[in-house]
């Protein structure tokens, strides 16, 4: 009846008022079923702009605030008043990358001429080998026709961006969360030519997503608490920069980028058209860093936003692949546990694939995740994301389970302990090594760590395994080697794997994890090695989910260099393990026997 009577009124008054013109109608709107927002916006009548938003940040040293260069795209109605909520992604990648050499790896390790002195090395190398991220976005199209704006900014140092890059620094939260002021009228923009730009079509609420680099910079700038920044989606995502570069004292690469380190990937990464104001920066990255001692320093608590997860307001739902080994496991566990910690919404996908996004591996069921996440948090309809079971896990057989949580809430610490024969296959079990029994080894960096682990029998690792499982058996979690060991030398790197021998006799990698011993006592201290005394070393491997079928055997494997992943000193180093002193603790669920 109200819609007839103002159709009639303004029948009536067409005849006085015939000079005046029809009011426009109102643009479409989002529309909401089952909890998800609908495709009902043309992408292909989005509006593109460009401009530069102004961060309060000086990274270059120019006497400038730097400028962080942005593209905006957003549906079309937002010219006719619509305002809509934003999917950010912040990247360096967008220019490419440059042609950058890595550090040598085939170098002896550091010794310290005496308790906290510190020297330093120079370091030439390899080629670094590594194309341009692919910078196409497969979630543009999706986004718009549900009613969002979508943003890409280039990070500091990058493409049409000042500033410099830092690999993970304050500077470069700063840039990037200074797109989310902007998007809440409390920052500075303005076009190519100097004119205001506002983003008066913004609800102002805001949510970042991304892969690797760009999962990373979400984690930054939720760290900050920033006002507007409702929900993130970290996809093989860094929380800890020293995690990244570093493992409890030694110097350890991301997996196929073997002798990288923080300066590398800045240089990679440093496409701005002038490149002279940033090579200072950059040099500095390259003598803080300090691939010698591999401490934690301030220098990397800078890039560590685990330190300030306390802040983060933001709804996380992060995803990570089981088999990554160039962003690791721990960086995804270890953020999850501590927004766990913190009351902070959260869910996780763990999928068994590597460093990849998801919508490559299960398209549709993902997208209506990401459109459940962000309906809920950025449009704030009520769907019931929050009450859903927090961690969806994809087996080995490519199945996908979900689950109230995770680490699975069910598993419990097993500890198990070498029993002789490390050399060929010693046994694992619950039981005690009665007396003390010593086994030894030889470095060997020249070997693979999958070759040692599927050698029969070697001198250059100890291997200890159960005997067959009876039944079905799933770690889940963090495993963790406490080893007593012995070294002739006063440096070694010190590796521990997790493997499962099948019934066939083949042996593959599950989990590994790297330490210095020299850092035993803590990852921000070096403290000597005495050759011949025996050290208390804790190995924590990367976190995992793994089941392990019926009549395979579960495994560790002990080396000391990790050709893919440690610095790789001369063969040689001598390393004894009591075996009685010695102990792996698993959290499992089955039993084990």
């Amino acid at each position: 009846m109200r819609r007839f009577r103002t159709v009639l009124l303004a029948a009536v008054c067409v005849l006085p008022l015939s000079g005046v013109p029809a009011a426009a109608q109102p643009p479409q709107g989002p529309v909401f079923e089952d909890g998800e927002a609908q495709p009902v916006f043309d992408p292909a009548q989005a509006v593109r702009e460009d401009l530069f938003v102004t961060a309060p940040v000086d990274s270059d040293h120019d006497g400038q605030r730097d400028r962080v260069h942005v593209q905006v795209v957003r549906p079309a109605e937002t010219e006719q008043g619509l305002r809509v909520p934003v999917v950010y992604q912040a990247s360096p990648y967008y220019s490419g990358g440059n042609d950058v050499p890595n550090h040598n790896v085939d170098t002896e390790l550091y010794v310290p001429e005496r308790p906290g002195h510190r020297s330093l090395r120079t370091t030439v190398g390899d080629q670094r080998v590594a194309a341009a991220v692919d910078i196409e976005w497969a979630y543009e199209e999706y986004l718009l026709s549900r009613g969002y704006a979508v943003v890409y900014a280039e990070s500091l140092g990058t493409g049409e961006s000042t500033g410099c890059p830092t690999t993970g620094a304050e500077n470069e939260t700063i840039g990037a969360k200074a797109v989310v002021d902007w998007l809440n009228s409390r920052a500075p923009g303005h076009d190519a030519g100097g004119a205001p730009a506002v983003a008066d079509w913004s609800t102002g609420k805001v949510g970042m997503i991304g892969v690797s680099y760009n999962g990373t910079l979400p984690n930054a700038v939720a760290s900050t608490g920033v006002e507007g920044l409702e929900a993130i989606v970290p996809i093989g995502a860094i929380s800890n920069w020293y995690d990244y570069y570093r493992s409890d004292g030694a110097v350890v690469a991301p997996g196929g980028y073997q002798g990288e380190d923080a300066d590398v990937l800045a240089k990679y990464v440093h496409t701005r058209a002038d490149r002279e104001p940033c090579r200072a920066v950059i040099d500095q990255l390259t003598a803080e860093q300090d691939r010698v001692t591999g401490d934690y320093s301030p220098f990397w608590d800078e890039r560590n936003y685990l330190d300030d997860v306390d802040r983060v307001r933001a709804a996380v739902l992060a995803v990570h692949g089981l088999n990554d080994w160039n962003v690791k496991t721990r960086q995804a566990a270890q953020w999850y546990e501590a927004l766990r910690e913190n009351g902070v919404p959260h869910k996780i996908w763990w999928h068994q694939s590597g460093h990849t996004d998801l919508i490559t591996l299960r398209e549709q069921e993902w997208l209506r995740e990401l459109n459940r996440w962000f309906t809920r948090y950025l449009y704030q309809v009520p769907n019931g994301v929050e009450d859903e079971p927090r961690a969806t896990v994809q087996r080995e057989n490519g199945s996908w389970v979900e689950e109230p949580e995770w680490p699975a809430p069910e598993a419990e610490d097993v500890v198990l302990r070498p029993t002789p024969g490390g050399a060929d296959r010693g046994g694992l079990t619950t039981a005690r090594t009665p007396g003390r029994v010593v086994e030894s080894l030889q470095d060997d960096a020249t070997r693979t760590a999958e070759d040692l682990a599927a050698a029969p029998s070697s001198p250059n690792r100890l291997a200890y395994v159960t005997e067959p499982l009876a039944e079905q058996v799933r770690v889940s979690g963090t495993v963790r080697a406490e080893l007593a060991l012995a070294f002739d030398r006063p440096a070694a790197n010190v590796t521990a794997l997790l493997v499962d021998q099948a019934p066939d006799g083949a042996v593959s990698v599950v989990t590994r994890g790297w330490t210095d011993p020299q850092n035993r006592h803590a990852i921000d201290r070096t403290s000597p090695i005495e050759p011949g005394t025996t050290y208390r070393v804790q190995v924590t491997m990367q976190p995992d989910d793994y089941v392990f079928a019926p009549g395979h055997r579960l495994g560790v494997v002990v080396l000391s260099s990790d050709h893919d992943f440690t610095l790789r000193p001369k063969p040689g180093t001598g390393l004894s393990m009591d075996l009685a002193r010695t102990s792996i603790t698993l959290p499992v669920v089955g039993s084990i026997g």
